[in-house]
């Protein structure tokens, strides 16, 4: 029955471009858990150009609430979102990753179903900026990253700081063994937390080691940027700057990452983006740092691009629920204080604990 319905939904695009004396056939496809995408092959002479214009004509033929046509490499899509859009579910993901490699991030599937994965300490990554409207999924992603790193990487390895100026995106996460301080609300609270990073940062480029890893998560940026001073802007510059050598990583999300903003060299120090649902093809432009993406018409709720060296990626962003995050960091409590994990902990070497907070924090776990 599907097969019929795709079949007669690429006969109807050919009969619509022919329409508009714009010859293309349509010679394949696939089917994600977001949108179905159908292959195009233009004629010789027939303006790309003009095919994308006609996205709107496209979507009404096929009965879709919208329509993408958007080209990759020498192949030409239409993309229409499924009626019943499938949740990936990150539990559930990681279990088919085995084993998820140290230091991996992970994101959610791509249109064949494979898992996306980002390595920080990759030279080409470093530091990652997630763009995008409210409920492009921005937090959601941030989270799923988080808790994807805590369940593969024990302390010894990776420690995270998470800044949530608006007070609710890392809540779940509160208490998370990885946490080098509690979750960070408050400008000053930031201010201080982002001057001993970049001290810390210039004690390992003295003494050349770069671990454990660091991950700085900002739920977001331009909230962060506007209610605190200039020091702030500052080290983060810095941070972006020279961190990656040092293990220190940043991930950062933002509605709009304007230069008025965020500052352009904040902006330009993230050689990785993630792209949600945007309002303009203008916006894609500035989210995700080319033009062409179609990043305006991503449905939102975990529909994302990701873009690396110019090459652009689609994925549906994997979901994790507030009560698998409570209970994800409960159980990692349980492990360290349990001793599951401290071999592990002490063959990498100690963790740096600023203001002993952890040690404090793992004394109060115990009790």
């Amino acid at each position: 029955m599907q097969r019929q319905l795709l079949e007669a939904q690429a006969g109807r695009i050919e009969e619509v471009l022919d329409g508009y004396r714009l010859p293309t056939r349509v010679h394949g496809g696939m089917v994600t858990p977001r949108f179905v995408r159908f292959h195009l092959s233009p004629q010789i002479g027939v303006r790309v150009s003009r095919i994308k214009a006609l996205s709107e004509e496209l979507a009404l033929a096929l009965g879709a609430r919208s329509c993408r046509v958007v080209r990759q490499g020498s192949t030409l899509n239409v993309e229409i979102p499924r009626e019943d859009p499938a949740t990936v579910a990150l539990l559930g993901l990681c279990r088919k990753i085995v084993p998820v490699p140290p230091l991996c991030a992970v994101l959610g599937v791509d249109e064949r179903g494979v898992p996306t994965l980002l390595r920080l300490p990759s030279p080409d990554v470093a530091h990652v900026l997630v763009c995008g409207t409210t409920g492009s999924g921005k937090t959601a992603l941030a989270r799923t990253m988080i808790s994807s790193l805590a369940m593969h990487n024990h302390v010894g390895r990776l420690q995270m700081v998470l800044v949530d100026p608006k007070g609710r995106g890392f809540t779940p996460l509160e208490g998370l063994p990885h946490l080098l301080c509690p979750v960070l609300r408050e400008p000053e609270e930031v201010r201080c937390r982002l001057g001993w990073l970049v001290q810390e940062m210039e004690r390992r480029d003295r003494e050349a080691i770069g671990a454990p890893h660091i991950v700085l998560f900002i739920d977001e940026l331009a909230d962060l940027m506007l209610a605190s001073d200039r020091q702030v802007e500052r080290d983060l510059i810095r941070l972006s700057q020279r961190g990656r050598q040092a293990g220190i990583h940043l991930v950062a999300c933002t509605q709009k990452p304007m230069a008025a903003v965020i500052g352009s060299l904040i902006r330009s120090n993230f050689p990785v983006r993630v792209v949600g649902s945007v309002t303009s093809p203008e916006d894609a432009k500035v989210a995700s740092g080319v033009a062409g993406t179609g990043a305006e018409s991503l449905r939102g709720r975990g529909d994302f691009l990701l873009i690396s060296k110019g090459e652009v990626t689609r994925f549906q962003g994997a979901h994790v629920s507030e009560e698998e995050m409570v209970d994800m960091v409960s159980r990692l409590r349980s492990q360290l204080l349990g001793g599951g994990s401290r071999k592990a902990h002490e063959a990498v070497g100690a963790p740096v604990t600023p203001g002993g907070w952890l040690r404090r924090r793992l004394a109060e776990m115990g009790r």
